[in-house]
């Protein structure tokens, strides 16, 4: 854990070295047609011209996913629901901006939530329950210093950290509790860097469970770009990186300390066109991913690699095409789909020894007045798993192993978000003379 701390407190510094110049080309988000981002990125600017303005902002993101998985790797299930996130908010000074509401899941046909974090951390769970929907308090103090932008309590979290799909699911959207901790995001005219850390579990003396926290850092370096005739053309080197620490100095339990990490490096291009064109963008990303099991027995390895190429086309700013492929060897992603590692989790301690994923996507999002952004996709992943190496169990009173196997599981969904906002009152406003 130490060591953890004194690595996030030397990029922290890196970053305050680095951040000098507030002029910045990823202040706002492109206008293409990801509609992860559409449905899930929470700009994070403080708006000054909201001094000293009482408002109301609301999110909801109503929803209908399926998932129709088969074969050794996953279960299939279905997520329908609605996400609401009123918030009161008040910008003081031009720098701060402060909120204040409630977090609520709910699913159709669930009447009773455990309590637990709507993500798993531990082997621990809850046995108290709330009814109706999972709710939680939301607060999040804002202060933006140039360059530099700060968030503490709920942290923008989800699609607005920016990281690759092997290593962050767009599902996760619909299902985890909103991130909470600290963030620091940088943005200059050469560089984009997010850094936080979300604490998941809270432990308590004598507690049955683990503290755990994730430390994440992403960063794109722009190398070059070209803008001619409303067409631009950018090259970027991302580089992200998450930590899981699980364990501490009043941690009950016989599972010791846990520390896994995933990282990635690669090249991205970004290509953006006139909206009045047919093809309206292209994006094109290849990684070399890494992960690591610095202490603990979570992962049946230590170490592995896995590599990750996708590329994207744009019609019209609202209908997007893609296809990728990912190739791993001893690979688990802490946030990622299963169909991008070689855990499974259909068979309790199952273990590919390779997996070979295709994917093949299409996907549709409009976003009307700002605040109204509709969507739906279909995806498939072409899978071809190595052979799947089983422990010991009921059935079979040794190790053994099943063959690998070619599948075509897919998933389809709908959306509609919402994020209008109201102003309640504007205070220390001069009166027209």
């Amino acid at each position: 854990m130490r060591r953890l701390l004194v690595l996030f407190l030397i990029m922290k510094s890196a970053m305050f070295a680095c951040a000098q110049d507030s002029g910045s080309m990823w202040s706002t988000l492109q206008d293409n047609a990801d509609m992860a981002r559409r449905m899930g990125y929470q700009p994070y600017r403080v708006d000054s011209a909201q001094t000293k303005t009482l408002g109301i902002e609301l999110e909801a993101l109503a929803f209908f996913k399926d998932n129709e998985f088969d074969g050794n790797v996953q279960r299939g299930y279905s997520l329908p629901g609605v996400r609401l996130q009123p918030r009161l908010t008040y910008t003081p000074i031009d720098e701060i901006k402060l909120e204040l509401g409630l977090h609520a899941t709910i699913y159709s046909g669930a009447n009773k939530y455990p309590c637990y974090v709507f993500h798993d951390i531990a082997k621990w769970k809850g046995d108290q329950y709330q009814s109706g929907a999972h709710l939680l308090p939301f607060f999040r103090a804002t202060a933006r210093f140039k360059a530099i932008t700060l968030a503490v309590g709920h942290i923008y979290g989800g699609a607005t950290h920016g990281l690759i799909e092997p290593l962050y699911n767009p599902e996760l959207i619909l299902t985890d509790d909103p991130e909470m901790g600290f963030q620091m995001i940088v943005d200059t005219k050469r560089w984009h860097s997010d850094l936080w850390m979300n604490w998941q579990s809270y432990i308590f003396e004598e507690s049955s469970h683990q503290e755990a926290f994730t430390v994440g850092w992403t960063q794109s370096i722009n190398v070059w770009q070209h803008t001619r005739e409303g067409r631009t053309h950018t090259l970027n080197i991302p580089i992200q990186l998450t930590v899981q620490h699980r364990g501490g100095e009043q941690d009950n339990t016989h599972l010791g300390v846990q520390t896994i990490a995933n990282g990635a490096l690669g090249l991205a291009y970004d290509y953006q066109a006139p909206a009045n064109r047919i093809l309206t963008g292209i994006q094109a990303e290849a990684m070399a991913l890494y992960c690591l099991q610095q202490s603990g027995s979570l992962w049946p390895f230590k170490n592995g690699p896995a590599l990750w190429v996708k590329a994207s086309v744009d019609f019209i700013r609202d209908l997007r095409v893609t296809a990728g492929f990912f190739s791993a060897k001893d690979f688990c992603s802490l946030y990622g789909s299963q169909y991008f590692g070689t855990l499974s989790t259909k068979h309790a301690g199952g273990r590919f020894c390779s997996m070979n994923t295709g994917l093949l996507g299409v996907e549709y999002s409009r976003t009307f007045a700002k605040a109204y952004t509709v969507g739906a996709h279909l995806k498939a992943y072409i899978c071809k798993t190595g052979t799947l190496m089983l422990p010991a169990d009921d059935t079979h009173p040794q190790p053994h192993t099943t063959p690998g196997e070619f599948r075509t599981p897919f998933s389809f969904g709908v959306y509609f978000r919402c994020s209008p906002s109201f102003v309640l009152k504007r205070f220390g406003v001069a009166k027209d003379k």
